[in-house]
C-alpha cells in the first residue's frame, strides 16, 4: 500500500495541521528566523507549496505585513476562489516555549486580518527548540468532519 502525498490528505482539525507542520519542518529545529506559509482550502487540502520567508526580524514591520497581504490575496484568488485558510509557522532558534515576541507576531497578524476583511482565516505555529506548538488557533468552524 502507498501513501498519498501530503498534499492529497485533508486537514480536518488544529491536531491535524500541528502535525502537517512537524511533518514539513521536521526537523523543527531552526539557525535563524522564518516564516512558512502555506494554503488551506475549503476541501482541508493543503496547496503543494509551502513559501518560507527567510530572514526574519524578531518583530513585524508595515512592509512585510503588507506584502504579506498582497501574495494572501494573490494566493487565494488564483488559486482558491478567494478564500482560503493561510497557515503560518513561525519558524526560530531557542527554546520551544512562547515568547513576547512570538505572541507579538500573533497580535500583528490578527490586526492585519481584521483590518482586511476578507473572510479568510489564519493560524500560527512556532516550531523551535525541537517542538512545534500552536499559538494563535485557527477558528473552529474551519475544519471540516
Amino acid at each position: 500500500m502507498t501513501k498519498p502525498p501530503l498534499a492529497d490528505v485533508p486537514i480536518r482539525s488544529a491536531d491535524d495541521l500541528t502535525r502537517r507542520w512537524a511533518r514539513l519542518l521536521e526537523p523543527p529545529v531552526f539557525g535563524a528566523r522564518s516564516l512558512w506559509l502555506a494554503w488551506i482550502g475549503n476541501d482541508g487540502l493543503m496547496l503543494p507549496v509551502v513559501v518560507p520567508i527567510d530572514d526574519l526580524p524578531e518583530l513585524s514591520d508595515y512592509r512585510l505585513l503588507v506584502g504579506l497581504r498582497e501574495l494572501h490575496g494573490a494566493i487565494t484568488e488564483s488559486h482558491l476562489d478567494g478564500k482560503a485558510h493561510l497557515a503560518m509557522a513561525l519558524c526560530r532558534p531557542g527554546s520551544p516555549e512562547e515568547t513576547n515576541m512570538d505572541y507579538e507576531w500573533a497580535h500583528d497578524f490578527r490586526g492585519l486580518f481584521e483590518e482586511v476583511h476578507t473572510g479568510s482565516t489564519w493560524s500560527l505555529h512556532l516550531a523551535a527548540g525541537g517542538q512545534v506548538s500552536e499559538i494563535a488557533a485557527a477558528p473552529p468552524q474551519i475544519w471540516r468532519q
